[in-house]
């Protein structure tokens, strides 16, 4: 029988993404008792588990998983991530426990079992690849609106040298309804909504971090 050496890990080259703490706004607005300190440790654990993940993956000569995910795929699977980790550092939120259900993080105790299906306390997360936090929403609504924008390297050549996933920019804002304009899809699209200019300028008035670089 063959033998298979083991894989020394160390001879891997993997680029483990660490944020830029001089990028956070040094006085930001944050409801529900939310620290900069909780974003922080919520990017640094998307980083960590796509580190962890590319790592395995290239040892084993297989693509990282930021290029193996269609976008929309990523920026979901990015935000679900996000929002059970400010859930975990947060003092005051945690995730909704209705499927679907908005908002994405509630506040401890507000709501039977902490499950809502439409609440107005807590906080909407979204993640998205538009620069400036553009994202498409299911409906325009009064609501504490996160969003955060980040970048995936696709084009640099070969493969194995492009940087790793990074988080560029992060705003949280109240919003209401009337911030919105509907997207209109035809009949056989699904309608959204997004932030209109008013509505993303006052979003980006409330910004949490962004990388000027």
């Amino acid at each position: 029988m063959r033998r298979v050496s083991a894989v020394n890990y160390a001879d891997v080259v993997t680029t483990r993404q660490q944020v830029d703490t001089d990028r956070f706004n040094p006085a930001p607005t944050l409801p529900y008792n939310l620290r900069v300190l909780d974003f922080q440790s919520a990017m640094q654990d998307v980083y960590d588990f796509f580190y962890d993940v590319n790592l395995h993956l290239r040892v084993r000569s297989l693509p990282r998983l930021d290029d193996m995910l269609r976008p929309a795929i990523c920026s979901g699977v990015i935000s679900d991530m996000l929002t059970e980790s400010l859930a975990k550092h947060s003092r005051s939120l945690t995730v909704n426990a209705y499927h679907n259900g908005h908002p994405d993080l509630v506040v401890r105790g507000v709501y039977p079992n902490d499950s809502v299906k439409s609440g107005s306390e807590g906080v909407e997360v979204k993640s998205t690849r538009k620069r400036g936090g553009a994202v498409d929403t299911h409906g325009g609504r009064k609501q504490w609106m996160c969003v955060f924008v980040y970048t995936v390297d696709t084009r640099t050549e070969p493969a194995t040298d492009r940087t790793p996933m990074t988080f560029t920019e992060v705003y949280l804002a109240a919003v209401d309804p009337e911030d919105f304009r509907r997207n209109e899809r035809g009949e056989l699209g699904t309608r959204t909504s997004t932030l209109d200019r008013a509505g993303l300028a006052r979003l980006r008035e409330h910004w949490v971090y962004r990388d000027q670089g």
